[in-house]
């Protein structure tokens, strides 16, 4: 598959957005979690700073990613976008553990109170601003299908579905206004961020082992490989073949399918083997931006034909 030539610049420019995006944040929510004493707040500038230093140099990983590959790099540079996910997980991951190791330390030394209002509008800012980026960058990747967009917007959307929670969590002590809640409400920052951070957890989580997967270069999920299948053999069915053998391996954004078939005849018309190969090409193309496809016929001789040979 070729990509455009304008397909970098236009990632680059939607990755430069996200990248603004979170520098506002950072500043804006390490202002916030000085002012409040708020481990929730800081959760979140923890997390948008990870995402700004991770994504600074992605940005200029871009370029490199649409190198062709060569006999040096058979698998072009796609593992490089591949490592640098599995780094970004690994790093998220240890620091939400370390925030709710944290925070079930200040749960044991009597929790802490924080300005519950100024902290639930600050998160309300934060959540329309999150979505607003979310759908600017829904928009932009639709085109380009992009893995660092895709997890982009994954994070901006948990990051806004979070505010959001936190609004709610935080407009509490105005809402219950009882004295039986009065003894809880020391503890409702830190218990706030344990549980964000539970719920957070298992995405850098599956970022890291699918990662891991990739590099390794484990076939890809189940639905994945269905769904290829599902694509190549209704084209190729009208061959008379008795056996199919897929190898699928994916390398960051790229997919790198073979397929090889048994025929039952001796005989096969080259010009027929490369329209079916066009055409499975186009059904792929339809689900999939970025792949390499090749149809092979699976040559296999017995002895009798070795020695007739």
């Amino acid at each position: 598959m070729r990509i455009g030539r304008k397909t970098p610049k236009k990632e680059k420019s939607a990755m430069s957005v996200s990248l603004y995006g979170n520098l506002v944040f950072v500043v804006l929510e390490l202002v916030m979690a000085i002012y409040t004493s708020s481990q929730a707040v800081l959760l979140d500038a923890v997390y948008d700073g990870i995402e700004f230093f991770m994504l600074l140099p992605s940005i200029f990983l871009i370029p490199l990613l649409y190198q062709p590959s060569n006999e040096k790099h058979p698998f072009g540079y796609m593992q490089v976008e591949t490592i640098f996910v599995v780094v970004k997980g690994i790093t998220m991951t240890a620091v939400t553990i370390g925030l709710i190791a944290n925070n079930i330390n200040l749960l044991l030394h009597g929790g802490r109170a924080v300005s519950f209002h100024t902290v639930a509008y600050f998160e309300l800012f934060a959540c329309i601003l999150g979505i607003a980026v979310t759908i600017y960058l829904w928009q932009k990747n639709r085109p380009l299908h992009s893995p660092l967009i895709a997890a982009e917007m994954e994070g901006w959307k948990i990051d806004s579905m979070i505010s959001l929670g936190m609004t709610v969590a935080f407009l509490l002590p105005s809402c219950i206004p009882f004295a039986w809640f009065q003894p809880a409400i020391p503890y409702l920052d830190q218990v706030i961020t344990i549980v964000l951070s539970m719920i957070m957890l298992p995405v850098p989580v599956k970022t890291v082992l699918a990662g891991i997967r990739d590099l390794m270069l484990i076939p890809p999920e189940e639905e994945t490989i269905q769904e290829i299948k599902q694509t190549v053999e209704p084209i190729i069915s009208v061959y008379d073949y008795s056996e199919i053998y897929y190898d699928i391996v994916r390398t960051g954004r790229k997919l790198w399918i073979s397929t090889y078939i048994t025929l039952e005849k001796d005989e096969i018309s080259l010009s027929e083997f490369k329209i079916a190969q066009a055409r499975c090409i186009d059904a792929l193309a339809k689900k999939y931006t970025d792949f390499y496809f090749e149809l092979l016929p699976d040559i296999e001789f017995n002895s009798k034909e070795l020695r007739r040979g």
